[in-house]
């Protein structure tokens, strides 16, 4: 394969029309959601470092791993970037780092479950960019199923709130939950971004510049507030590599391939499931016990997020 021909993945489907879409696209959204559940967790375990030198390294470490990757395959395309491409993919890349930085720095201020549930709002923000900015128009079903399971979300956070099991007392849930809310504003800008550029770029072309540029924006936060970046224990570095590998190149990267396959509201409303898998893993690892009001909220936007990504029926069946 030579240098260019990885523009062979570029998008010919349209992203709203699930009839085109194999089982396998499944298969890596449910990846994804996975490795995105496992985020929270591995910031919970490195909050002995600086949220900032956790951004750092996370971004650092996905570009080092996806860079030789990229060289090899994509050179080809990078020729035919646009001078717009690469500004796109460079505001991308800043809103993504400024996600990481307030979303790290959320767990440290308030429950995972709370953080995870703010944070998945992106796709009240993501419905109103796509009709704003796209031109898109969402279906009436999807609206609903968006309202009903944004509904969802905030019931879960509610519900998270008023649990006295919580393991993790916030430090400041207010900064905490605020912070969260940002990270879903920025992360809508960055997948809606994303959707436009990846309509004419291949996936690895496109991530690669867009993680530096991510790490680029984590860096230079961190020489702004004068964060170290050494000296840290040997686990908080392992921990960073672990968010790199498992949320960032198997979610985040996931993601980004699936923008030809679902339209950026479908799938932040699909990144709803996050918080779930979230509270489960909190509740297992730290003792955050879901209340009953927690549970079904979780239930609520479980049905959601079904009935708009189902997988289409094969045809011929009855």
């Amino acid at each position: 394969m030579t240098a260019g021909t990885d523009d062979e993945s570029v998008d010919r489907h349209d992203a709203g029309t699930s009839e085109r879409r194999p089982f396998w696209i499944y298969a890596i959204l449910v990846a994804a959601l996975g490795a995105f559940s496992v985020s929270a967790i591995l910031i919970r375990y490195a909050v002995d470092a600086p949220g900032t030198a956790v951004a750092v390294w996370r971004t650092v470490f996905a570009s080092i791993l996806l860079a030789p990757f990229a060289l090899v395959r994509s050179r080809g395309a990078w020729k035919k970037f646009t001078g717009r491409d690469w500004a796109l993919t460079a505001v991308a890349g800043i809103a993504l780092g400024f996600h990481f930085l307030t979303w790290i720095h959320s767990i440290y201020f308030t429950t995972i479950s709370s953080a995870a549930v703010l944070v998945s709002l992106s796709p009240v923000f993501m419905g109103l960019m796509s009709w704003l900015i796209l031109r898109e128009r969402l279906p009436r079903a999807e609206v609903i199923a968006i309202g009903v399971a944004v509904a969802g979300t905030i019931v879960l956070g509610v519900a998270d709130a008023r649990s006295s099991d919580a393991a993790v007392a916030a430090a400041d849930p207010l900064l905490g939950n605020g912070l969260a809310l940002t990270a879903a504003l920025l992360v809508s800008i960055y997948l809606i971004i994303g959707r436009v550029v990846r309509r004419s770029l291949s996936w690895l072309a496109y991530v690669v510049p867009l993680y530096v540029m991510t790490a680029v924006t984590t860096l230079t936060a961190a020489a702004v507030l004068d964060i170290p970046l050494f000296g840290y224990e040997p686990r908080i570095y392992v921990l960073c590599f672990l968010m790199a590998l498992i949320p960032q190149i198997v979610g985040h990267g996931s993601l980004n391939y699936l923008l030809h396959w679902f339209k950026a509201p479908t799938l932040g409303l699909a990144m709803l499931v996050e918080p779930i898998g979230a509270s489960i893993l909190a509740f297992v690892l730290f003792a955050e016990t879901p209340t009953a009001l927690a549970i079904v909220a979780m239930a609520i936007i479980l049905l959601s997020v079904a009935s708009v990504i189902r997988p289409p029926r094969a045809q011929g069946r009855r």
